[in-house]
């Protein structure tokens, strides 16, 4: 049990930076992003060995998790709630340093799928093949969001008139 919490241990270490990078272009902010980064470790650290062993690469792995976690809970913020009361003002923050670069805004934009797979192949480097392995998805259904995704950024970035 030692060799393995050791293992585990020097895989975050090694995979940290590059998690919470991803987390952040999936997120939006570094605070949500370091949430749900140890909210998936968490999840993986009870079952490493399994993870090791059923995987051929945890790193994939985690990051489809990262995906998963992300976009389930996109969906459940997404609904609306009615309450009674109206709710007191939110404490301001703040901002992001990218808060009005226009790229990042337009990446936030984006929904939950579009946003992993720019963020996996532009920001993380990865090819169409390990993006459809780690969100487990088609090389097709890669392109096509891939395809979708650049289009939208495009027309955000230029205001609305067409751009090649």
């Amino acid at each position: 049990m030692a060799g393995e919490l050791a293992d585990f241990e020097e895989f975050v270490q090694a995979s940290l930076p590059g998690l919470l990078r991803y987390g952040h272009a999936l997120t939006g902010n570094p605070h949500d992003a370091a949430d749900l980064v140890q909210s998936v470790l968490e999840k993986i650290g009870a079952r490493w060995t399994h993870v090791q062993r059923k995987t051929g690469d945890p790193l994939a792995y985690i990051r489809r998790s990262m995906a998963n976690a992300h976009i389930s809970r996109w969906r459940r913020t997404r609904r609306e709630n009615l309450v009674a009361d109206v709710p007191e003002p939110p404490v301001v923050t703040p901002d992001d340093p990218f808060e009005h670069e226009p790229l990042w805004q337009a990446l936030r934009e984006l929904p939950p799928r579009q946003r992993a797979v720019i963020v996996l192949r532009y920001y993380e480097g990865l090819s169409e093949t390990e993006i459809a392995r780690s969100l487990g998805i088609s090389p097709g259904t890669v392109k096509s969001q891939a395809s979708k995704a650049m289009t939208s950024l495009r027309m955000k970035i230029a205001g609305g008139r067409e751009v090649r």
